[in-house]
């Protein structure tokens, strides 16, 4: 009986661990259904049939109103570990003016290219004050009233004061 248990105990343990192992896959982006972004066909599709059998395009292009772009891509991602990217495509479906599907361009995770960026800072007018700077920094300044008659010194709040 006790050999019993202790089997039965370890068995648990391991089908734990072994699950515990499991990827877990999540797909993100555009998500074909019946049909594949590959399906278009150019001269043939217009911008309506492309938009019934796929819906809207994850995005368009910036500079070209025609260039519709589908992105989907699957990550799988082991227990607490950084989820990696398995699989990525990019379909590219490019507009002639009249509506009409000029081109259609198929990209993959192996087209992709890394880019560097730059992590430098705008700088930005004036100077920078430390926080003694900050708390002291009003410390025998007189009063904008208090200098005379006239109230519309440079640097007042507001600009110029109606009588």
């Amino acid at each position: 009986m006790h050999k019993a248990l202790s089997k039965l105990l370890a068995t648990g343990c391991l089908a734990l661990l072994a699950s515990a192992c499991m990827p877990i896959s999540r797909n993100h982006g555009f998500v074909t259904s019946k049909e594949a972004p590959g399906d278009i066909e150019s001269g043939v599709d217009t911008k309506t049939t492309v938009l019934s059998k796929f819906g809207n395009p994850s995005l368009t292009g910036v500079f070209e109103n025609n260039k519709w772009y589908y992105m989907s891509e699957l990550r799988e991602q082991l227990g607490y570990l950084r989820p990696q990217t398995k699989t990525r495509t990019i379909t590219a479906v490019l507009f002639s003016d009249e509506g009409i599907v000029d081109d259609v361009s198929i990209y993959s995770i192996k087209d992709g290219r890394i880019i560097s960026l730059v992590g430098r800072k705008t700088p930005t007018r004036g100077r920078e004050l430390s926080i003694m700077q900050q708390l002291l920094g009003g410390v025998g300044r007189l009063p904008q009233g208090s200098l005379g008659d006239n109230q519309n010194l440079p640097g007042g709040a507001g600009g110029p004061r109606r009588q």
